[in-house]
Parts: structure tokens; sequence; C-alpha cells
């Protein structure tokens, strides 16, 4: 029996698919499910075989809604990922889909409020920000979590951070 695909993830897939095909980006659909209405940071992640292909999002909204965002990191992730070279039409059915809404980012004052299962983290210092999503393998320690976002952004352990978190709503 075929299993459903959440709506969020059929347009992240055929957002793709068209690009690949096409050249074009495609156009929001004119019926929007609840969560597409709404604006938050959206990230759209790809993995073959359990292993990362690209990752891009928003830390907040970019566009005017969630199905714009969905789009636009989905396309992103696919063909902008400097980690990766640009997927190719023939990947697309060996790819799992992703999407992360992303709840507004909340300041705290020290790690002793993070938890990597529960909440992602942004660290800051100067214009240098890095985002590191929560419950992601291989990461079970507030360490691990803040010294990935550090070295996303290229800030320096020894560098003083601002630190933020968020809560995701997780559609694979």
């Amino acid at each position: 029996m075929a299993q459903t695909v959440h709506p969020l993830i059929a347009l992240a897939r055929e957002a793709i698919k068209v690009y690949l095909e096409t050249g074009k980006v495609l156009k929001t659909p004119v019926v929007l499910t609840d969560e597409m209405k709404e604006r938050h940071g959206v990230f759209v992640s790809l993995k073959i075989k359990g292993r990362l292909r690209g990752c891009i999002g928003t830390f907040e909204p970019a566009a005017s809604n969630v199905a714009e965002e969905i789009i636009l990191n989905a396309l992103n992730s696919a063909t902008e990922d400097p980690r990766f070279m640009p997927v190719m039409l023939s990947e697309l059915e060996d790819i799992d889909i992703s999407v992360d809404i992303l709840s507004s980012p909340e300041r705290i004052k020290s790690t002793n409020e993070l938890n990597p299962a529960k909440y992602g983290v942004i660290v800051k210092n100067g214009y240098k920000r890095g985002l590191l999503l929560p419950a992601l393998e291989g990461v079970n320690t507030v360490e691990q979590q803040v010294d990935i976002a550090r070295d996303k952004a290229g800030i320096a352990e020894r560098d003083p951070i601002e630190l933020y978190r968020f809560e995701v709503r997780r559609f694979k």
C-alpha cells in the first residue's frame, strides 16, 4: 500500500522536479494547507540513503508564506548548497525530503537553556550567524550542537556569542 506523502513534502519535491525539468520556479499553489499559509523560517533537507545531499533554509520568514519558503529553499537545497554538486533529475526518486518549520528564535542567556533533542540553536557574533536544527543524528550534547553551529558560522571558540533557540515542526 502506498504511503501518503505530506503536502509540504510533495510541494518541495514538485518544486525541485519542475526546476530540474524546465529551469522554471514552481508557482505557489492556489490552494494552500493551513501550514502553507503561515509565515515562518523553513529548512528543506535532502538525503540519499541517510546521507545529507543538501540543506538550505531561512532563520526567519523571507517570503510571504511557508509554501513560497518551501519552494525557494527546496530549489536552493537541490542546486545551491555549496557542500554538494547540484542534484540531478535522475537522483530525485532516491531523495528523502524533510521540511522543518521554525518557531521564532528566542534569545537565551546560557547553554543551560538548550537541549539538542528539542531545540535548534543559532549562534551569533556580529554579522556571523550559524544555525543547527534540533534532533540531528549524532548530535547528542549541547556542546556538540553549539560547536557545530560556531563552525558553520566561522566563529572561533574564544569569540563571544549570543545564543538563540527555536523549535521545529518536522515533516518527512
